[in-house]
């Protein structure tokens, strides 16, 4: 496949995700709220499935277009994901504009990717760094060890002491390790850093470094929608709800795990996102929710808006095809050229042909550059009536045109007008 065709076919999978993120993350929030009150684990696994689906229908899409070799065929894709969408692009002339910039469109996307990548190499790299020259603390190493028991974890999970750390966070996956401000090993109750260390094994138990690495992946790739870091942040809060749940369970005293969080509230820390923190989502809520459970009740004016964005996206994706009016193509092009009538001027009847009385039908040729511009204008089939075939030349040359794409790429046609000569 050549260049420009995978550029074509990766551009049009970015831009068709615009609205497919949009709609997984109506259908997740509907699922959410109707979940409020079931436990985080199962709300945990709707949004881990919403957002794996963001990575997966674009993931086909780019498989399918790569496979045909059609990745230009963005009015096709389109109007097959939703007519009445497609309705509006093509009359505001969305869909040219996207094709002519596709190059740039790929090129920013590599551009911030790269750049998030980079940054999430370096957190890994840190990590590691972190897990293989900080200091060990003897004591609270054996303690760890004898928690981690307790909760039936059969492996061994280091600790290690950071300055200039705000919260305990847990990372690897084949060796985790807990790494444990210095602050808190200094300063804090030992029985509520117990607590924290209880709900970092938490995430050791459940695998969750493995997820929230994942999370990182996608984000770094769908960097650009608001619905993947809406997800992510909905997985990141509820993992943290059912590692409270684990810690408290082992523990036997929410309390003693509450209070140890309100003593990370006091703090002003900074989150890691590569690792798996005591301090992710609302605090106060978590620590409420520990304290005090209670039923959530549906707020319905919050909802409403959800549901109706979630039904406009679903009756888009399946709306008739019928509604866009497609022109018959010719050999070789994907989509042909648009002649913008309100751009024309209109031809003027001959006198002579006038006095005549003379109607008819001329057909032109217009030759376009890769721009739209009429490059050459000719007569294709006579009205029978020289002076109207003229006439009908000079004034229709000067309209616009919107430039037919071939594999997502601007390039030069003929497309065919009729004018039809009219006696009122």
């Amino acid at each position: 496949m050549s260049a420009p065709a995978l550029i074509a076919a990766l551009g049009w999978t970015l831009v068709h995700f615009v609205w497919q993120g949009a709609l997984l993350g109506c259908i997740v929030a509907v699922l959410l709220t109707a979940l409020r009150n079931a436990r985080p684990e199962t709300r945990y696994a709707v949004a881990c499935a919403g957002l794996l689906l963001c990575l997966a229908w674009p993931a086909v899409d780019l498989a399918l277009l790569l496979q045909s070799g059609t990745g230009a065929e963005s009015g096709k894709l389109f109007r097959s994901a939703g007519g009445a969408m497609a309705a509006v692009q093509d009359a505001s002339g969305m869909l040219p504009w996207l094709g002519r910039n596709l190059g740039w469109i790929v090129a920013l996307w590599a551009g911030c990717a790269g750049a998030l990548s980079l940054r999430m190499a370096v957190g890994l790299l840190w990590i590691g760094r972190a897990a293989r020259i900080q200091a060990r603390d003897p004591a609270w190493q054996a303690r760890l060890s004898r928690l981690a028991e307790r909760c039936g974890l059969g492996r061994e999970v280091r600790l290690r002491v950071v300055d200039g750390l705000a919260s305990p966070i847990t990372a690897g996956w084949w060796r985790p390790v807990v790494l444990v401000p210095a602050s808190l090993v200094a300063g804090m109750p030992p029985h509520l850093l117990e607590a924290l260390l209880a709900h970092e094994l938490g995430h050791v138990r459940r695998h969750d470094y493995l997820v929230n690495l994942l999370q990182n992946v996608i984000e770094t790739l769908l960097f650009y929608h608001p619905a993947v870091w809406w997800l992510s942040r909905r997985i990141r809060a509820e993992r943290e709800q059912i590692a409270d749940d684990f810690a408290a369970r082992h523990l036997g005293e929410p309390r003693r795990l509450a209070l140890a969080l309100s003593e990370l509230e006091k703090l002003q820390f900074s989150s890691h996102h590569l690792a798996q923190a005591a301090n992710g989502g609302d605090l106060m809520g978590r620590i409420r929710r520990l304290l005090q459970p209670s039923v959530q009740a549906l707020n319905w004016k919050a909802a409403i808006p959800v549901l109706g964005l979630a039904v406009v996206c679903a009756a888009s994706a399946h709306a008739p095809v019928s509604r866009v009016t497609s022109p018959v193509h010719p050999a070789g092009v994907k989509r042909q050229a648009v002649v913008d009538f309100g751009s024309c001027r209109k031809p003027e009847y001959p006198k002579a042909d006038l006095a005549a009385g003379h109607v008819g039908t001329t057909t032109l040729g217009f030759m376009l550059d890769e721009h739209g511009k009429v490059l050459e204008a000719f007569i294709k089939k006579s009205s029978g009536h020289a002076g109207l075939d003229e006439a009908a030349r000079g004034a229709l040359a000067l309209c616009k045109f919107r430039p037919a794409l071939d594999k997502g790429v601007p390039v030069r046609t003929v497309v065919p007008v009729q004018y039809v000569w009219t006696l009122e």
